[in-house]
């Protein structure tokens, strides 16, 4: 008697679980899809590295049962990704769109980059000038002993 009560018990604790993966196998092709697609583009916002397509926290999962809230009311993927947006802050878009808030973090590293390159080519000509500046102004006589040293020195 005991283990049939035991199996009941188990039986109802494991019911709605099975129940949300037989519900989410019998959708719709197009709407897995879409879904996939969305989800795809959205951050999870405790993971950060991951989409929440990708992502199983629990914190993604009511994201999840959100975006297919909106699926199922019939709104739009652009609809959607603006009410996260919207919601969340453009944070929670994985490839984040240009425009005048963030143009600097789009534009930023290449400006580095040419303000570092013309840095490095005027470092560069000030020290080729510098060597060349150097080399005129060791006299004639400086020249011969520096000479005749190397030529001791080498036949040691």
């Amino acid at each position: 008697m005991n283990r049939k009560i035991v199996l009941l018990i188990v039986m109802l604790l494991c019911a709605p679980f099975l129940q949300a993966n037989e519900a989410q196998l019998r959708e719709d092709p197009a709407i897995k899809e879409r879904f996939k697609a969305i989800a795809s583009e959205l951050r999870c916002l405790k993971c950060q590295n991951q989409t929440i397509y990708d992502s199983h926290a629990g914190l993604a999962d009511d994201l999840k049962k959100q975006i297919r809230n909106q699926i199922n009311a019939g709104k739009t993927d652009a609809e959607i990704v603006d009410y996260m947006v919207t919601r969340y802050g453009d944070f929670v878009r994985f490839n984040p769109a240009v425009d005048t808030k963030n143009i600097f973090l789009w534009v930023g590293p290449f400006v580095f980059l040419v303000i570092g390159g013309l840095l490095l080519y005027r470092y560069i000509n000030v020290r080729r000038n510098e060597a060349v500046d150097d080399n005129e102004s060791i006299s004639e006589d400086d020249r011969l002993k520096a000479k005749s040293i190397l030529e001791q020195s080498g036949d040691k």
